[in-house]
């Protein structure tokens, strides 16, 4: 049984046009697959406060120029039809998505962002909100678009992932034994978990 969906954002539900990797050369940071504030957070004290200003700031550029994936509503209203739980959870600040909630008011039962726990790839980033809710990770689905995801999601023990269109450059850092289905765009995820559901009906 599926009580949960939990949700990226930038890439999958959100259309972040913020060249990331630009930042991280900017940043001096190594093109390694780690989140930029996972670097950030381990600068001297006045390089950090540099840095994440400097993050801030283009995560505010992404929410004022970004736009909602295709679907994205649609799917978030079936899954609540189906009465399953809907968790966004994002390596952005809280001030980034709710600055894209506020714009784009999305039915989630809970927003998990860097403030709130570990960042992805650590798989507390989903066991953290799982818990808050009283869901197992068996009991869960994973909506991403990075390794990021794949790699939370599959040492947290989570039941299914699906990856939305992830970038060529990804794929060196899918642990080897991980599975996953890949789909093109949300459409896609919705006619996945149709047919999931329908199997258990």
């Amino acid at each position: 049984m599926i009580r949960a969906v939990l949700f990226d954002l930038d890439g999958t539900l959100w259309e972040n046009p913020v060249r990331w990797d630009e930042l991280r050369r900017e940043l001096g940071l190594p093109p390694d697959g780690l989140p930029i504030y996972w670097h950030i957070s381990r600068l001297p004290k006045e390089e950090r406060e540099r840095a994440e200003a400097r993050l801030r700031e283009k995560e505010a550029e992404g929410v004022q120029l970004g736009r909602l994936k295709p679907g994205a509503r649609e799917l978030l209203e079936f899954l609540r039809a189906e009465g399953v739980r809907c968790v966004l959870v994002t390596n952005n600040s809280r001030e980034s998505a709710e600055g894209v909630l506020r714009s784009h008011p999305l039915a989630f039962d809970l927003v998990w962002t860097r403030e709130d726990g570990a960042l992805k790839p650590n798989p507390e980033a989903f066991l953290g909100p799982l818990r808050r809710l009283g869901i197992r990770p068996e009991e869960a689905v994973v909506v991403g678009d990075s390794h990021l995801d794949l790699q939370a999601a599959h040492a947290a023990g989570v039941r299914a992932v699906i990856l939305v269109k992830p970038a060529p450059w990804m794929r060196q850092f899918f642990p080897k034994n991980a599975e996953f289905r890949e789909v093109e765009d949300l459409a896609q995820v919705k006619a996945w978990l149709s047919k999931l559901f329908l199997s258990r009906s």
